[in-house]
């Protein structure tokens, strides 16, 4: 018999519709699961288990009401430490803002509670989401489920391990350099990263450099579809919104992609190497288009070392700008002060020249493509990494190297702006997940979308360790 934490979110809430399941029943079943397993995990900092059940509670009076429902009624969730909530602190990862309580709650979780989901918390973030780990000063680092030797990798380390422990069936993320394909990838799951401009940023500034964009973590394509439709659904995402399918996003799940022409490179961007596990993935990956009807040429990577570097100066910027409440600056962790001091060096025309080279090559690299419909590469240069391996040194110089080489392709898209997702197509020898990574043409989610759930559908990979 299936347990209700193997249902997708969309089968949750199609068995409330149905009156199978009540929306109690769910959110009291996940909490279980998280007070059964997230003592190994280390996916919340935070578990709101009577505002859930309070939720819950109203959200099953409106079944019996017959109200009309939202399209996730009743469905539990979990929202990632840097978006802000109104009904649990929000520490951003950071001793300095441990306690911190937020008047607001940030557009997507607004977006996420009408589309009837019931968050049950907040999930693990490095400090304000730098790094690609969920080692904290206030908790544990988070590791994937398949294997509790490993870590959860980040910056939405918790939301993934939530999903793939069983917690929920979708979590809130965001990403920035990354932060939703890289746990997705080491943790077995499906990480979207809309396109720039997508999904509202609101009520906090938004971030000038551009880089960073709100989306979720699933197991399935599907799920991960009719999230994105729940975070539209609230407003345009940019100030200059764009231009969306016809249609929902999950519709596109089940539109034939027809025959597309995909460019495929493995080798990084950053010149660092790249694990055979992780040309694996994509080798697989190129097996499924192929089989799919597919045509798949082999390109040059289409940007090179110099753009990240100025990533990483833009990088710098970020974390130099992060407010911090006076006087609580030594409670930062090495790395975040390495990285502000390195920000705080730049002035505001060298900012401003940056974000400018950054965006300008941007330009290029899209041209370079434009003749793919879709362009797949290895999500991350190794695979899973243990628990510790990027802390290990003590040097936080070393601690930042070790993320860029673990990262090296996903930086690429946000600077870009363009969707991508990352697919759990391959696992190694000793059956840890191992992503592979389609890149879309700017605002062009919906062959993304079409051509992930084919894929899926072609040969359904295992989307959950045996826990």
């Amino acid at each position: 018999m299936t347990e209700l934490h193997e249902l997708s979110a969309l089968e949750q809430a199609a068995a409330v519709r149905a009156r199978e399941v009540s929306p109690v029943e769910l959110v009291d079943h996940h909490l279980a699961r998280i007070e059964a397993l997230d003592g190994e995990v280390h996916a919340f900092v935070t578990v709101t288990a009577e505002p859930a059940r309070e939720q819950a509670r109203a959200a099953e009076q409106a079944v019996v009401a017959g109200e009309e429902l939202p399209p996730l009624h009743g469905v539990p969730t979990a929202i990632k430490d840097l978006a802000i909530t109104q009904d649990a602190p929000t520490a951003f990862g950071s001793a300095a803002l441990v306690g911190f309580r937020s008047p607001l709650d940030a557009d997507v979780v607004t977006a996420l509670r009408r589309a009837g989901m019931i968050s049950l918390g907040k999930t693990t973030t490095p400090e304000f989401g730098l790094t690609a780990h969920a080692e904290t000063d206030f908790g544990l680092e988070t590791r994937t489920p398949w294997n509790l030797a490993y870590s959860a990798g980040g910056s939405s380390a918790g939301a993934a391990a939530a999903v793939s422990a069983g917690m929920v069936a979708l979590a809130q993320g965001s990403d920035g350099g990354g932060s939703i394909r890289i746990p997705a990838s080491v943790c077995g799951l499906v990480g979207l990263k809309p396109s720039w401009g997508r999904v509202p940023d609101g009520p906090t500034p938004p971030d000038a450099t551009r880089l960073s964009v709100r989306g979720v973590l699933t197991r399935t394509v599907r799920d991960s579809a009719a999230g994105l439709d729940a975070l539209v659904a609230l407003r345009p995402g940019g100030l200059v919104p764009i231009a969306g399918p016809d249609g929902t996003f999950l519709a596109q799940a089940d539109r034939d992609p027809g025959r597309l022409r995909i460019g495929r490179f493995t080798a990084a961007p950053t010149g660092v190497d790249v694990d055979p596990e992780c040309v694996r993935a994509v080798d697989v990956a190129t097996e499924l288009l192929v089989a799919a009807g597919h045509d798949v040429e082999e390109i040059e990577p289409p940007a090179g070392p110099q753009m990240t570097e100025v990533f990483l100066q833009v990088w710098a910027l970020i974390a130099a700008a992060t407010p911090v409440p006076a006087g609580k600056e030594e409670l930062l962790r090495p790395v975040t002060r390495m990285l502000r001091e390195r920000g705080a060096s730049i002035t505001g025309a060298q900012a401003l020249g940056l974000l400018g080279a950054l965006q300008g090559a941007s330009r290029p690299v899209i041209d370079r493509t434009a003749a793919y419909d879709v362009v797949l590469c290895p999500t991350l240069a190794m695979p899973p990494r243990p628990v510790g391996w990027f802390t290990e040194t003590g040097d936080p110089a070393e601690e930042f190297e070790r993320t860029m080489r673990f990262v090296a392709f996903t930086p690429l898209q946000n600077a870009t702006g363009q969707p991508a997702i990352s697919l759990p197509v391959h696992q190694t020898p000793d059956g840890l997940p191992v992503g592979a990574m389609l890149v879309g043409r700017p605002a062009d989610e919906a062959t993304l979308i079409s051509v992930a759930a084919q894929l899926e559908s072609a040969t359904p990979w295992p989307t959950r360790p045996r826990r």
